[in-house]
């Protein structure tokens, strides 16, 4: 099996992990969102520790977040972690229809940022999918008269988290480990302060409160950890325009759990706007393979 054949089938198997992740966090509906992520955040330093540890691998962390590339390692978590964050919150609050356009634009930035930072080629009738999708964001816009800020913030986080990826030479265990090692003190100095009743407002902790949250909460660090290896293995191997394509497969699978296991209500102009991002990813799917066959990758890079 080829290095991009691999690539390939650990982006399916993230973008399925991530488009049926709505129904998990769902189940964590009543523990606030900045307690969920600093759970993910520490039981994935906890796999990744356990993981490095029997690898024999604990001193590469260590010299990566103090290294060279400490600084984009850093900004990389800080762009997961918004991304997680916003998308808990999405969840938690009855808005995953908006958080699935969020990763149907998503596909668009990567495909910008490709071309631009990477000099990844697009042809023009790509091009034309790509302005399809962004006259869908407009259309969505001036329809409900606010913009999508959900859809966009997750987009655009990680649409930059796989650049910085795409660019850290470190193994994707590493690079991951190194994000939530920068992550995990915050993570830590917050449940600390939640748990002394420092912080206003702030609920008591819900972990240990009931043995069903409590499991929960240690196994997001199982379904955090593990698709953020294969992502960041998976943006070594495959064009980020290619990546773009695949993910589609992530807000499909969350549209489906929004409309059809919690019921949210799609309006007219999410319809309309859905409707002309399906066209543009069937346009460019179709020109992908049309390139494919005459022997030309869709992109260099």
């Amino acid at each position: 099996m080829s290095e991009w054949t691999k690539g390939f089938w650990a982006m399916i198997a993230v973008c399925t992990t991530w488009g049926l992740s709505p129904i998990f966090y769902h189940a964590l509906g009543g523990v606030p969102v900045l307690e969920v992520l600093a759970h993910r955040t520490l039981w994935s330093l906890v796999l990744f520790l356990v993981i490095l540890g029997f690898q024999r691998r604990l001193g590469e962390l260590w010299r990566a977040i103090t290294g060279p590339w400490a600084g984009r390692i850093a900004l990389a978590a800080l762009m997961i972690s918004a991304n997680w964050g916003v998308f808990i919150w999405a969840v938690q609050a009855g808005h995953v229809v908006q958080s699935s356009l969020g990763y149907y634009i998503y596909p668009l930035i990567a495909v910008l940022l490709g071309v631009v930072i990477f000099r990844e080629r697009l042809g023009g009738v790509q091009a034309l999918a790509v302005l399809m999708a962004l006259t869908a964001v407009v259309t969505l816009t001036w329809g409900l008269g606010v913009a999508p800020w959900i859809s966009l913030s997750l987009a655009t986080t990680m649409g930059l988290y796989g650049v910085i990826k795409k660019s850290l030479p470190l193994g994707p265990t590493l690079s991951v480990a190194a994000e939530v090692a920068l992550l995990a003190p915050l993570a830590l100095i917050w449940l600390l302060l939640q748990g002394a009743g420092i912080l206003p407002d702030a609920p008591p902790l819900a972990f240990g409160s009931n043995a069903g949250i409590t499991f929960l909460l240690v196994f997001s660090g199982v379904i955090t950890a593990i698709p953020l290896v294969l992502f960041s293995y998976a943006a070594r191997r495959v064009e980020m325009t290619t990546m773009g394509l695949m993910f589609y497969l992530n807000p499909t699978l969350q549209f489906l759990c929004a409309v059809v296991v919690f019921g949210e209500p799609v309006t007219r102009w999410h319809m309309i706007a859905f409707a002309m991002i399906w066209a543009a990813i069937a346009i460019y799917t179709a020109a992908s393979i049309r390139q494919a066959r005459r022997g030309a990758p869709l992109a260099n890079g």
